[in-house]
């Protein structure tokens, strides 16, 4: 009788079990993993109409998901984009707003970036909250393990590359950072910056700057690492790797697979970082790799049976560089748009954006939704059914589930940059507004270009539209606050630098 009473209990309490267990199921909230190039161009994936440079995971992963055609980094330069990033604040209102070093490039002199403040509110701050584990494999650059700055004091749980940008430099370093401890690379002391004479120069003064442990397959590991680990728990995954950012370092394999295929000639250094006997094809070979390590990362998600559970996204900080041996003509880094990394016309700001989650989001889409990275911390907010305040941007998922019809819309993006000059951007619908050189010019007049007819911004069409330009004047207004130090103050100085005699 008892053995009856067991049984007819189990039956009874089957149904609540199963609804119990479907509904955990059904609310467990999805794997995120956002990966972050470094200096990359709009043009320079094959998806993005790349055609020297080959890239078949992020093609394969743009087939498998959703393109976007219009967004854009926060700012056109490394530790900034960071910070916005993570913070989902644009360059009015962000605590760091350009690249504000410490320290030199000596390991006895690694001193980082401009660190972020305490009780920053940050995206792995905010899905701890949700139960997330947290980890960033990469790049930080706000901040070092004794400062405010490091990045377990900023939400993350784990922490493995480089926390000083200046290191990233070389990709052969000496260490890398695991948590608040060096981690010991078989690698020589490189000076990434030392420039070779050029009538001089022997195939052993080239192996100067080649080492034995390539950061980025240490980041690789240590991320596969961090995803096997945290594998039966919501977790999420920042990597900001460090290609193709100068040096021009890549492993021999992948070098081999573009040499003889370009017209090239060395370059020793005269443009800064390090030297290269085949510069087009360690470029080439740079962009390669890291496609391959978004290839590995797929691949083990699959392995692990979360691929349905996982949504990838890939981008980068901000437009292709001007130094270190990059030719970016060469490539067509920019597909013809304007400018590059540390300027506010679109090819210093228009990134690549690529985002995948079988079964949520609809294979081989586009989007050309305006879009910005500082939106992220609102959109992953969204993702985990948390609500947030003080962020500048919108969530992006009802865009990502095909739900066009919920999906806010931006009435404007707004662009501040302190360096070269001063330079501030807008971009309202199809209006793309420019000023530059607003630290030493007040009065300087805005640049207007219509994108929809002039995406290359050749045409200036400003003095036709003075109610745009209004428009403008009033955006600015309203968007800059005031920065915390001198350097970043630009458009409303206290002391005006233009009246003062030394």
């Amino acid at each position: 009788m008892k053995t009856f009473k067991l049984i007819l209990t189990a039956i009874i309490a089957a149904p609540f079990f199963i609804h119990s267990a479907f509904a955990q199921v059904s609310a467990q909230k999805p794997n995120i993993i956002y990966i972050y190039a470094d200096d990359m161009g709009y043009a320079e994936l094959g998806c993005y109409g790349q055609q020297k440079i080959k890239t078949p995971n992020l093609d394969r992963m743009a087939r498998q998901g959703m393109r976007f055609t219009q967004h854009y980094t926060s700012t056109p330069v490394c530790a900034p984009a960071r910070c916005m990033l993570m913070t989902g604040k644009h360059g009015g209102h962000s605590y760091i707003r350009g690249n504000y070093e410490l320290g030199g490039f000596p390991d006895s002199l690694e001193g980082g970036q401009m660190p972020l403040p305490e009780n920053t509110f940050t995206i792995p701050k905010m899905l701890k909250q949700a139960g997330y584990t947290t980890g960033a494999v990469g790049k930080w650059g706000l901040g070092m393990t004794n400062t405010s700055g490091d990045p377990l004091k900023q939400g993350f749980d784990y922490f493995y590359g480089y926390l000083d940008q200046k290191q990233s430099h070389n990709f052969y370093p000496s260490h890398l950072w695991e948590n608040d401890k060096w981690d010991p690379l078989d690698n020589p002391l490189i000076n990434v910056h030392l420039q070779l004479d050029s009538t001089k120069a022997t195939d052993k003064d080239f192996d100067y700057y080649i080492g034995k442990d390539y950061a980025g397959d240490r980041m690789t590991r240590k991320a596969l690492g961090f995803i096997g680990k945290n594998k039966n728990k919501p977790f999420f995954l920042y990597l900001p790797y460090t290609m193709p950012h100068v040096s021009l370092q890549a492993p021999v394999d992948y070098v081999n697979l573009y040499k003889g295929q370009f017209k090239e000639n060395p370059y020793y250094g005269q443009q800064g970082y390090a030297a290269s006997k085949y510069p087009y094809s360690t470029y080439a070979a740079m962009i390669t790799f890291l496609d391959a390590q978004v290839g590995i990362i797929m691949e083990e998600i699959k392995k692990l049976g979360l691929d349905n559970h996982t949504i990838i996204m890939f981008s980068s900080d901000n437009g292709t560089t001007f130094n270190g041996g990059v030719n970016h003509e060469f490539f067509n880094s920019t597909g013809g748009l304007r400018g590059l990394k540390m300027d506010v016309f679109e090819g210093g700001l228009r990134e690549p954006f690529i985002a995948r989650w079988p079964g949520k989001i609809k294979p081989g889409t586009t989007s050309n939704l305006i879009s910005a990275q500082y939106d992220m911390l609102a959109t992953f907010a969204a993702l985990t059914q948390q609500k947030v305040e003080h962020t500048d941007g919108i969530s992006l998922l009802p865009e990502l589930l095909g739900k066009t019809r919920e999906q806010q819309q931006h009435e404007y993006l707004y662009f501040e940059y302190p360096e070269k000059g001063g330079q501030l951007a807008i971009r309202m619908g199809d209006w793309k507004g420019v000023k530059l050189d607003v630290r030493q010019h007040k009065d300087k007049q805005w640049m207007l270009f219509d994108l929809k007819k002039d995406e290359f911004e050749k045409n200036d069409i400003a003095s036709a539209h003075a109610d745009i330009i209004a428009q403008f004047e009033a955006i600015v207004k309203k968007e800059h606050q005031h920065a915390h130090i001198k350097e970043w103050e630009f458009i409303d100085p206290k002391i005006d630098v233009r009246n003062i005699k030394l």
